[in-house]
């Protein structure tokens, strides 16, 4: 259980900061800018939360709560020294991306296929959904770089890219199964 009493540490107040197992690296570093825009993306999950109703409601709930354990994640390096760890570290697995990739199916299955690109915007559920959809893809980018610099679970990068597939589909359900989806039109205001 967390217990949280006291908010400022003055920790960082140097431009550092702790990681899941104590060490320190600058705020800046690209373990940090990854599990912080992780993070971010968690917030805009939140945002489209405020428009979303029922089953979709409870999909982005539990993306959300998957998106904090994925910053739990890329937070704690060294995976090869997780059995030495004083508690089991939280680490992304392959069920979440599956349940991920059930649910894109399922979603997709009552939707016609794209006959042109699609643009942010429809209903205010499919905008934010939008929004997740970019702020994931960077976060998935920073996680690569992650992995390529340092390291990192790998199914970290699949969650993530696997996600901002989620938000696309989602955002074309959210427009009433993309009957109300705005589609691009190469070269319209030319």
């Amino acid at each position: 259980m967390v217990v949280l009493n006291r908010i400022y540490t003055r920790g960082g107040d140097a431009g550092d900061t702790a990681l899941g197992d104590g060490s320190r690296v600058p705020k800046p570093s690209v373990r940090v800018e990854a599990y912080g825009t992780v993070d971010e993306t968690n917030a805009t999950v939140g945002m489209a939360r405020l428009h979303s109703e029922g089953e979709m409601d409870k999909a982005l709930e539990r993306i959300s709560n998957d998106l904090f354990d994925l910053g739990a994640d890329l937070c704690r390096p060294n995976m090869e020294k997780d059995g030495e760890a004083e508690y089991t570290p939280l680490r992304a697995v392959q069920s979440q991306v599956d349940r991920l990739e059930a649910e894109i199916d399922a979603m997709n299955a009552n939707l016609s296929p794209l006959r042109s690109f699609v643009l942010p915007g429809g209903s205010a559920l499919a905008a934010h959904l939008h929004l997740c959809r970019t702020v994931c893809r960077r976060a998935e980018r920073l996680t690569v770089a992650l992995m390529a610099d340092e390291g990192c679970n790998p199914v970290a990068v699949k969650y993530l890219n696997r996600l901002s597939d989620w938000f696309f589909v989602a955002s074309r359900v959210a427009n009433d199964n993309g009957a109300q989806d705005v589609l691009w039109v190469p070269g319209a205001n030319r």
